[in-house]
């Protein structure tokens, strides 16, 4: 108990320093750091939660092994039998897959699912963003189906869609991404290590300088 307290606070004080290099260095030296990472999933309103999404990613980069036997843990969360909300279960799946696409590429056919949901829906328009990104021609099944969520009633989901789809160059969302220009609802997200306050238009328009571009935005 000690031992996974004292690793606990290493964890933390990397992730709140935003030193990934050093989080997949622990993990290195230290087989339970993955499954540390998991325990900061349950604030998405947290910095250090996102920062630990990042982090698993990076840790499933450098040590696939150790990310691996989380997979099912993950896909469980997701279930209604569960009894939870998913957390960042599903966000972690795509950043996971980011960084190793080799632990989720099976499972991809399931984002479908976790896309109609309600509670899973934001977290899995973040995740596939950032494996879109790195892998989107993996995505081109799912893709077309989030431009449906641009209309959807909550700004994060309207936003977060716009996002993805700019990040997965997906050219064809070009026109409805223009009907989010003037929407000033305010939203967050997390990119670049760090929790950003924006409104849906401004990651619109965003997301069509990059579809203008042929590039994923940053």
């Amino acid at each position: 108990m000690k031992n996974r307290r004292a690793l606990r606070e290493q964890i933390t004080l990397l992730l709140r320093e935003g030193d990934f290099a050093g989080l997949v260095d622990l993990a290195g030296r230290e087989s339970g750091v993955a499954a540390q990472l998991l325990l900061f999933l349950y604030d998405p309103g947290s910095l250090l939660h996102w920062r630990a999404l990042e982090g698993l990613g990076q840790v499933a980069g450098s040590h696939p092994q150790q990310v691996q036997k989380l997979i099912g843990r993950l896909l469980y969360l997701l279930n209604e039998d569960s009894g939870s909300y998913g957390w960042g279960a599903a966000a972690a799946l795509g950043e996971i897959g980011r960084h190793q696409i080799s632990l989720i590429a099976e499972i991809i056919p399931m984002f479908h699912g976790f896309l109609e949901e309600d509670f899973s829906r934001a977290p899995m328009l973040w995740g596939l963003g950032r494996l879109g990104e790195v892998h989107p021609e993996l995505l081109q099944e799912i893709l077309p189906l989030v431009p449906f969520f641009l209309k959807d009633a909550d700004p994060q989901v309207r936003g977060l869609s716009a996002w993805c789809l700019g990040k997965g160059r997906h050219q064809q969302a070009a026109a409805k991404l223009e009907t989010l220009l003037a929407d000033d609802s305010p939203m967050q997200i997390y990119d670049q290590g760090e929790l950003h306050l924006a409104t849906v238009g401004r990651v619109a328009q965003a997301a069509l300088a990059a579809l203008e571009t042929g590039e994923a935005s940053r």
